[in-house]
């Protein structure tokens, strides 16, 4: 495991297990009394949390948000986070309970196995091996187009189809979906890091023009490594002769110069 905290891709904030609030997990009550704009309905605790500000940020994925929180209303929810001195809290961790009990229980750098069960143009749902299905969508885990593969591709049918059994790194928690962010890629060498293990600035490469942009050219030097050439007197497909002017490893951005 790398590391025992969990952050939400969707709400931005801190999650279990590595709590910025003890009270981040527990189960509260209270009742709606009144929509508090820009943060929405805001919920009066019992107990010692009363007098603390609370609002929903994970709503129920059957009905109306309305219908979820009508003033008046009493409602049992999980603090998912608690950011300077706000309570946020989600309906759908109760709603779902042995959903969220698994959710909770992975960490970040736990690897997880399952089959592709549905692809969409913003990324891929896997129905994992273990833990309970998600209610609503085709799987529990979910990988963004970005984290599928290192190497540029055109269409999610060229990195995987569905049905094909995948293993995936996780990255987090969404509690507003309630899913596992995984990530294919991370368990797999990035060509452009073992690539500028050997490249250095001023080394001359063949290559083939993969993509038009206003601002230049895509080249493609190595099996999953591209540059960018500032020049627009070349097409898709044309080849070319170019030399490295600069390699950032960490921004994983290659500059090239063409030679002619």
């Amino acid at each position: 495991m790398k590391d025992d905290h969990f952050h939400c891709a969707v709400c931005d904030a801190d999650l279990p297990g590595r709590p910025d609030h003890d009270a981040v997990g527990d189960l509260v009550s209270g009742t709606v009394v009144a929509d508090e704009r820009p943060f929405g309905p805001r919920i009066r605790l019992d107990g010692d949390l009363a007098s603390t500000p609370a609002h929903i940020r994970d709503y129920p994925w059957h009905g109306t948000r309305a219908d979820a929180a009508e003033v008046g209303q009493r409602v049992t929810a999980e603090v998912v986070s608690v950011d300077e001195g706000r309570i946020w809290l989600s309906l759908a961790a109760t709603e779902h309970p042995h959903l969220w009990t698994f959710l909770k229980g992975l960490r970040a750098g736990d690897v997880l196995t399952g089959r592709v069960a549905d692809i969409q143009n913003f990324g891929v749902f896997i129905a994992l091996d273990e833990g309970p299905p998600h209610p609503t969508y085709p799987g529990v885990g979910f990988v963004t187009i970005p984290e599928l593969s290192w190497k540029h591709f055109e269409q999610v049918s060229e990195v995987v189809g569905v049905g094909q059994r995948v293993r995936g790194e996780v990255l987090a928690f969404d509690t507003y979906n309630g899913e596992a962010r995984l990530s294919l890629r991370a368990l797999r060498p990035d060509p452009f890091q073992v690539f500028a293990d050997e490249a250095k600035v001023g080394q001359q490469f063949p290559g083939v023009v993969t993509k038009v942009v206003p601002f230049g050219v895509f080249v493609r030097i190595a099996d999953g490594v591209e540059g960018l050439v500032p020049t627009e007197d070349v097409q898709p497909g044309d080849s070319v002769q170019v030399s490295i002017v600069d390699l950032d490893r960490d921004r994983r951005r290659l500059l090239l110069t063409r030679v002619r």
